[in-house]
């Protein structure tokens, strides 16, 4: 098990450049592998998470050539040659190891093939409800087994001849809207997918990308069968979510100056800014679109920040961000109160309970609630011993906070960052001087055959 240690900041670098966006590489990888030709992505993401998507997708039939690894992160630049949308069965079970996105999305695309396949996670993922993306599918015409009433992984999946449907998603998932469009591109007609409130619109997005027709009417997003990806390259911009851990160690530091470089500022996406803006930070940036998603560079200049209430509608903009926030919610003056944020209980641990118990380890009163949680801001943290619970968003938030800390905050279990930030502990010993044992670049290799 890998630990990391962080002791208290002791400079701040000018800039930073996070990351490829998880969530765009994932659907890059799954596009360009549906897609009759081959395409270029640039600005991958090389985490755990974002590998089995490609390692997927090489298993039903794409190929993948690496073009180029980045020192300390690995692989960032790829070129994917796909078979089409009809893939060719696996010859084993499908490995999704910790990502959700990869197993409700992938489950959208087995719908829609004429073979039986097999998907399996590791022990947290195997824990996330996955009924929520069996209800639409099995609506459609697809078969799907799982474990219990939640429907929980392994999963098996034949997929065949869908029906369109028209679908109201009980909790706004981006993950289950993607998956139902994904299967409506193997449907006979149109398929609908009606959200409760926005949710990230990168499917949308990459779908007229890769020269896909869609419409959005309201909150109704509809997609016609029939339609094959058209093989295109892609440059993928930096993950906002993983610059939020940076925006929030720069938004507390009085004086602080940070840049953050081609950061993806989708509308969808930003609601870390929002928040931040609200708590008193200083926060602008500049825009630009390049291959359907707006990106730019992110300023922020630290000060003091006060408590906000984060709720409503903007949660499933800051889904990914609350851990982080919460931390941010510790800094400030006052009492920050997160609601509505029930979604948190099934994440890749209980990240309310997660977030609570680690904030209360670092001497911050804290009041847990079903949906979310209040956080007296304004306490001095002191170092502590923090439990990931195998979540690499836990663990990245604690080690911001552990910057804040009086004496060394220790992370246990930090090999989980890799799922979705290679290279966190270099970009953290900017900040701080910071120690770590145990982790490894996840690497892609070549599947047999190829």
């Amino acid at each position: 098990m890998a630990t990391l240690k962080v002791r208290k900041l002791k400079s701040f670098p000018v800039e930073i450049s996070v990351p490829g966006d998880k969530s765009i590489s994932h659907r890059a990888a799954m596009f360009a592998g549906m897609a009759d030709g081959t395409t270029v992505i640039e600005g991958f993401l090389p985490s755990e998470d974002c590998l089995c998507s490609v390692k997927a997708m090489q298993a039903m039939g794409a190929e993948v050539e690496p073009l180029e690894e980045r020192p300390g992160a690995g692989l960032v630049k790829l070129a994917v040659t796909g078979r089409g949308p009809k893939l060719q069965p696996p010859a084993g079970p499908l490995d999704c190891g910790n990502s959700g996105t990869t197993m409700r999305l992938l489950a959208g695309i087995l719908a829609g093939q004429n073979f039986t396949a097999e998907m399996f996670g590791d022990a947290s993922l195997s824990r996330r409800p996955m009924k929520r993306i069996a209800d639409p599918l099995r609506l459609m015409g697809a078969a799907i087994e799982g474990q219990g009433e939640k429907i929980c992984a392994p999963l098996k999946i034949t997929g065949g001849a869908l029906h369109p449907i028209q679908y109201t998603l009980p909790v706004a998932s981006a993950q289950v809207k993607s998956a139902v469009l994904l299967a409506g591109l193997f449907a006979s007609g149109k398929t609908t997918v009606i959200e409760p409130v926005a949710t990230r619109n990168h499917t949308e997005r990459i779908m007229s990308h890769f020269g896909v027709k869609w419409l959005r009417e309201g909150n109704a997003i509809t997609v016609y069968g029939g339609q094959a990806p058209r093989a295109t390259d892609i440059v993928v911009p930096g993950d906002i979510s993983s610059a939020a851990f940076w925006m929030v160690a720069a938004a507390a530091t009085p004086d602080a100056e940070l840049m953050l470089r081609n950061v993806g500022l989708n509308s969808t996406r930003t609601g870390i800014i929002n928040v931040l803006l609200r708590m008193g930070a200083h926060i602008t940036h500049s825009e630009t679109d390049t291959a359907g998603e707006p990106r730019g560079n992110v300023m922020v200049r630290g000060g003091d920040l006060s408590a906000t209430v984060i709720g409503g509608a903007e949660i499933p903009n800051v889904i990914d961000e609350l851990p982080i926030l919460a931390v941010a919610g510790a800094l400030a003056r006052g009492t920050t109160l997160i609601r509505d944020a029930r979604e948190l209980r099934v994440k890749e641990t209980d990240r309310i309970a997660a977030v609570a118990e680690n904030l209360r380890r670092m001497g911050v009163t804290v009041t847990e609630h079903e949906d979310g949680m209040e956080i007296e801001g304004g306490a001095r943290l002191r170092g502590a011993t923090i439990s990931t619970y195998h979540d690499h968003r836990i663990a990245m938030a604690f080690a911001i906070a552990g910057l804040f800390a009086e004496g060394e905050t220790v992370i246990e279990g930090a090999e989980c960052i890799n799922t979705s930030y290679p290279g966190f502990e270099h970009d953290l010993a900017l900040f701080s001087e910071t120690r770590e044992s145990g982790a490894q670049i996840p690497v892609l290799s070549q599947a047999p055959g190829k």
